[in-house]
C-alpha cells in the first residue's frame, strides 16, 4: 500500500465523516442560535430552555437526512471492501 493510497483512503473517509455529521450538527446550531436569540430578546437566562429545542432539531435531522446519511457511509464502505486486494501489499 503507498503512501497515495492511504492518504486517498483517509481523505475519503474524513469527507464521509463531515457529510454525515454536518445535518444534525448544523440544525443543532440553528436551533442553538434561534433560541440564543428569543433568551436575549426575552431576557428569558433559563439555560434548560434551550436543550429541548436543540434536541428536537437534531432528532429530526436524523430522521430526515437518515437515508442520505446512511448511504454515504453504505458506498464508502462498499468501496472499501470491494477494493480491499488493491490496497493489500503482497509483499508482505
Amino acid at each position: 500500500m503507498t503512501e497515495q493510497i492511504v492518504l486517498d483512503i483517509v481523505r475519503q473517509g474524513l469527507m464521509t465523516v463531515i457529510m454525515v455529521a454536518m445535518p444534525p450538527l448544523l440544525l443543532g446550531l440553528i436551533a442553538g442560535l434561534v433560541m440564543a436569540i428569543f433568551q436575549t430578546v426575552t431576557s428569558i437566562q433559563e439555560p434548560t430552555l434551550a436543550f429541548i429545542p436543540k434536541i428536537l432539531a437534531v432528532l429530526l435531522a436524523l430522521i430526515a437526512f437518515g437515508p442520505f446519511m446512511l448511504s454515504r457511509l453504505t458506498q464508502f464502505f462498499t468501496h472499501l471492501t470491494s477494493n480491499f486486494s488493491q490496497f493489500m501489499n503482497p509483499g508482505f
